[in-house]
């Protein structure tokens, strides 16, 4: 079982988070997971620095395997630029970029070059005909393409690693996750209710992803005291408490922060669990476990960061580590 650390662009600046994934790694963490997003979830959260740009530094002051979102059909980036930079990345960092987990993407991180948004259906389709697009390219197939959302023109990737990183499909719905059984490396999702959860995985693996890894994001909120971990949830991650809907539409912070401004931070218990102890911690991961999870990456979402990673070192990780 690995426990990851989630490092999250949303909250900190890049050079925190530096700080923090070599404290994650000192905390005894096995690996980081890390967002893609260039638009944070609130106003509040302030940060969301380049992730592409960051994974080099980051990869150079720490020793562990890294695994990253991406959104190969999105605006931002056409799958071949998306493609040249993980070449790179992987290239210099042989074996350390295990995973990018492409997914459909949200309004807010691709509406920002000025070509809209599209529906959920031709999201899939664009998400689709840019993994296939990335997997010839790290081949070293010189590669054209010619479909509805991306031209493609004799291109080659000329500097790849020996082996390139997984390609896991990101998946928030048990139809999403069965879709992309067959047709990805693994699967990436995120914490929910056990028998939610089950669902999910097991659709995955009927897909045709059976024997595949499956890496989740668990998300809590830690503090002192349960009131200061509900009051850093209801601060930071409100946005939990959005339908996912919303979350894929919505444009700026600013609507994300209106969407929620009616949400009471006693509601934040029912979307994100608060964590004092180390057995609730244990717990949750336990729990996740019981799902045939292989990967845990934890993204605490309070801003008190470094006192959360002392927590987990000298509480949490001795105890997974003489259990595992």
């Amino acid at each position: 079982m690995v426990i990851g650390y989630h490092a999250s662009h949303e909250q900190f600046s890049p050079s925190q988070l530096l700080l923090y994934v070599r404290q994650a790694e000192a905390a005894g963490f096995h690996a980081i997971m890390t967002s893609d997003h260039i638009t944070p979830w609130s106003i509040r959260q302030g940060n969301s620095g380049n992730n592409w740009a960051w994974l080099g530094a980051a990869l150079s002051n720490t020793s562990l395997p890294f695994g990253s979102l991406a959104i190969p059909g999105g605006w931002r980036y056409h799958p071949v630029v998306l493609a040249h930079m993980i070449a790179t990345v992987s290239e210099m960092f042989p074996d350390r970029l295990r995973w990018i987990a492409a997914g459909s993407g949200e309004a807010m991180n691709e509406h920002v070059v000025g070509k809209g948004w599209p529906d959920k259906a031709e999201r899939n389709q664009r998400l689709r005909a840019g993994c296939d697009i990335m997997h010839a390219l790290m081949k070293g197939d010189m590669h054209t393409a010619d479909n509805p959302w991306f031209s493609v023109d004799r291109a080659q990737i000329w500097s790849r690693p020996q082996k390139p990183p997984m390609i896991f499909g990101a998946a928030l719905s048990d139809d999403t996750a069965d879709w992309m059984g067959a047709w990805t490396d693994g699967l990436l999702t995120v914490r929910k209710p056990k028998e939610e959860l089950r669902k999910v995985i097991d659709r995955f693996r009927a897909g045709g992803g059976d024997g595949k890894p499956v890496a989740l994001q668990l998300q809590l909120s830690w503090g002192r005291s349960k009131e200061e971990a509900r009051n850093a949830a209801w601060d930071q991650w409100r946005v939990a408490a959005a339908s996912p809907d919303r979350l894929a539409n919505l444009e700026t912070a600013h609507e994300f922060d209106l969407e929620t401004q009616a949400v009471l931070p006693e509601e934040m218990d029912d979307v994100i669990p608060l964590a004092t102890t180390a057995q609730e911690v244990l717990d949750l991961i336990e729990d996740m476990k019981s799902c045939r999870v292989d990967e845990i990456y934890i993204h605490n979402v309070s801003r008190d960061q470094s006192a959360f990673l002392d927590f987990m070192a000298s509480e949490v990780m001795p105890a997974i580590d003489r259990t595992s």
